[in-house]
């Protein structure tokens, strides 16, 4: 494969014109990781901000997390203060109630008659890895994300430590896709070639497609693991979540990173890792074990790039041939609907 090193021309246009790209003031449509699963036991309410906007979750009596605006649209009191009656949550102040779609279902001093007029905003949520997700528009257009080789079969996961770092979450989603910094930060003896490719409108596959080098001891030694390229593999979606496919042929390590922006433009994150469920008890105890080490790999990778995270101010001037897979990830980015996601507006 040919490669140029010469400056690449063709940049992005600014990033006023590259749709949600690094932009704090709009969010890209899709699922957001609000809360761990067990934050909120049956019956309880909890508020939340996400990326600036503030929400009320609630798990009603049979079960779902649904979430709400957390404002009331009466007088504006916080629905978290309130409290869950059965699949609904009234609000602390005047005792209105809402169902999980956001409709006024009961005002008592309407001698406890539903009110057409009051409606709060509702948000699609969903539970997956043991979190609760929610979906920034209208109505979800793909499921809660998962690692394509684990795509419609049953997984065990691990949740790393919630973690935030100082810049937008899509700088922290390039940076899996930098083939220069795995020589010049991490030092591995490697040479990645990383292609783009479009999985859908939403979802973009990055895969190193160079062999593993065998000029030296570790090197060759590595090569015995792979029958082709080194697999690793970044699958972004929504640019809110990024899934590494990583490891030997014969056995593939998967790790997500569950991304929000905070108001401020840093990054809340979620670390999960993920494997395919293996029966018994022997499955299990494999489970467990392959869980960990992929968390270790999170860990290294994490650590050796916040320095970079906490001090950067990302403004791509001069790209070269090798941040091509970055160039791929803003464009594909551009492509996907953004909200004013703070006050609502599209």
């Amino acid at each position: 494969m040919t490669l140029r090193t010469e400056a690449v021309a063709d940049r992005p246009q600014q990033q006023e014109e590259e749709g949600g790209f690094n932009d704090a003031r709009r969010l890209v449509e899709g699922w957001y990781w609000a809360l761990r699963s067990r934050e909120l036991p049956r019956g309880r309410a909890r508020a939340v901000s996400l990326a600036g906007r503030e929400l009320v979750l609630y798990r009603g009596q049979d079960g779902t997390a649904r979430a709400l605006d957390a404002h009331c649209p009466h007088m504006g009191a916080h629905l978290a203060t309130g409290r869950v009656e059965g699949d609904t949550l009234r609000c602390f102040f005047h005792r209105w109630r809402y169902d999980g779609a956001g409709h006024c279902v009961e005002v008592p001093s309407l001698g406890g008659c539903p009110l057409t007029t009051a409606r709060v905003r509702a948000w699609p949520a969903a539970e997956r890895y043991g979190l609760i997700w929610v979906w920034a528009g209208e109505r979800p257009t793909a499921p809660v994300p998962a690692p394509p080789e684990l795509a419609g079969v049953p997984v065990q996961a691990r949740l790393g430590r919630p973690f935030t770092k100082g810049c937008h979450p899509h700088v922290v989603l390039v940076n899996a896709i930098d083939e220069q910094h795995f020589n010049s930060v991490h030092r591995l003896p490697v040479t990645l070639c990383m292609e783009p490719r479009a999985l859908s409108s939403a979802c973009l596959e990055v895969r190193n497609v160079a062999p593993v080098r065998r000029d030296s001891w570790l090197g060759r030694r590595l090569a015995l693991l792979y029958a082709g390229p080194l697999t690793y593999a970044m699958t972004y979606s929504h640019g809110s979540v990024g899934t590494v496919t990583l490891g030997p042929d014969r056995l593939h390590m998967h790790l997500m990173f569950a991304l929000r922006p905070t108001a401020d433009g840093r990054t809340e994150g979620q670390a999960i890792a993920l494997t395919r469920r293996r029966p018994g008890v022997a499955g299990a105890l494999v489970d467990r074990l392959l869980l960990a080490a992929t968390a270790l790999v999170g860990r290294y990778f994490a650590r050796g790039d916040t320095i970079v995270f906490d001090t950067i101010r990302f403004d791509l001037q001069t790209p070269i041939a090798a941040d091509r897979a970055v160039l791929a990830f803003m464009r594909h980015l551009g492509g996907q609907p953004t909200l004013r996601w703070a006050d609502g507006a599209r």
